[in-house]
Formats: C-alpha cells, sequence, structure tokens
C-alpha cells in the first residue's frame, strides 16, 4: 500500500490563472530571500519524492498487471494477434472499407462479364472460320499429308533415316496437290 501526500490525489490540474502566477514569479535567484530560497527546496524534494513514490507505485502495478497476464494466459503475442484481429473489424466494419469493397466487387463484375463477351466473340469467330470453305481444304490437305507421312513412316524400314522420310513424306504431299509440274512416282524413294 502506499502513502500518498495528504492532499495529493485531491488536487486539480493547472488553469491559466496559476499559469499566470507562476510567470509572476521571480525566477532570477540573486532576487530570492533566504527563506524563499528554502521553500522553493523543500517544495523541490517533496516533489522528488512524490515523483519516485509514483515511479515505484508505477512500477508495482506494472508487476501485477504482467502476473495477472500470466496467470490468465494472455502472451504478447495472443495480445498482438487479438489487437489486429480487432483492428482488421473495425476496418472492415468502416465506411471506406464497405464503399471500397463494393466498387472491387462491381468492377471484378464487369470485367467478368467483359471477358466473357469476348471469349464468346472469338469462339463465334473460330466457328465461322472453320465452317468456311478454305479452312476445310486446308484441313483436308494437312489430313492427306499426315495420313500420307504415317503410311510412309509405317512401311518404311529401319534402313532410311529420318531426312529420307520426310522428303518421301513431301513428295507424297506435293503429288496430291494439283500442280502443273507432276513428278513421276517412279522417282519417288519407297
Amino acid at each position: 500500500c502506499v502513502n500518498y501526500p495528504p492532499g495529493f490525489l485531491d488536487s486539480e490540474p493547472l488553469r491559466e490563472t496559476d499559469e499566470d502566477s507562476v510567470s509572476d514569479v521571480n525566477l532570477n535567484p540573486s532576487a530570492m530571500t533566504e527563506e524563499e530560497r528554502e521553500e522553493i527546496q523543500q517544495e523541490l524534494s517533496k516533489l522528488e519524492e512524490e515523483i519516485s513514490t509514483l515511479k515505484q507505485v508505477l512500477s508495482s502495478k506494472e508487476r501485477q498487471h504482467a502476473e495477472l497476464k500470466q496467470k490468465l494466459g494472455i502472451t504478447p503475442l495472443s495480445e498482438l494477434k487479438n489487437n489486429f484481429s480487432r483492428g482488421w473489424q473495425d476496418v472492415q466494419t468502416s465506411v471506406a472499407y464497405k464503399k471500397t469493397s463494393e466498387t472491387l466487387s462491381t468492377a471484378g463484375q464487369r470485367t467478368s462479364a467483359a471477358f466473357n463477351t469476348l471469349g464468346s466473340a472469338i469462339t463465334r469467330k473460330f466457328d465461322d472460320m472453320r465452317n468456311s470453305p478454305s479452312f476445310r481444304s486446308f484441313e483436308e490437305k494437312v489430313e492427306n499429308t499426315v495420313s500420307t507421312i504415317k503410311t510412309k513412316v509405317g512401311t518404311t524400314e529401319t534402313r532410311g533415316n529420318f531426312e529420307d522420310v520426310l522428303s518421301s513424306a513431301a513428295n507424297a504431299s506435293s503429288q496430291d496437290a494439283p500442280t502443273s509440274n507432276s513428278t513421276d512416282s517412279s522417282e519417288r524413294p519407297c
């Protein structure tokens, strides 16, 4: 238990009138009388004791505070987590957060709709292109070339190398394509 000086806890904060009276005091030490000097010295000593007592009380209260927290299992890390959670809840309930969240949600929905529209348009264009006569002709040529290559690779024995297979596939595809200069089939390697 701490014994505070009488009237210590009953004191009021400084007011403007107190500040004015302090400024009226002559702070020139040479102009003071010995009695005034002793009174000020005593008051200074008294204040220093009070400050020391308050420091001791504060230290005692801080220790008691820490002990109670320890008994409850409250660690600095758990306090930090709780403070962070409380702060995050405060942020989420703030008007600015709600407005920003709504704005971002709306922007996301609009962006998603725009990408869906773009994807649909691209899909339609590919479907239109795939159904066009020129694409069908190209697709048929590719299928013929692939089947010719498969045939050639399948009938080619291991004695041929990769270049032979490629050149035979090229020759086969050039025979399938209508040209004015058709090559003789006897010139093709097997």
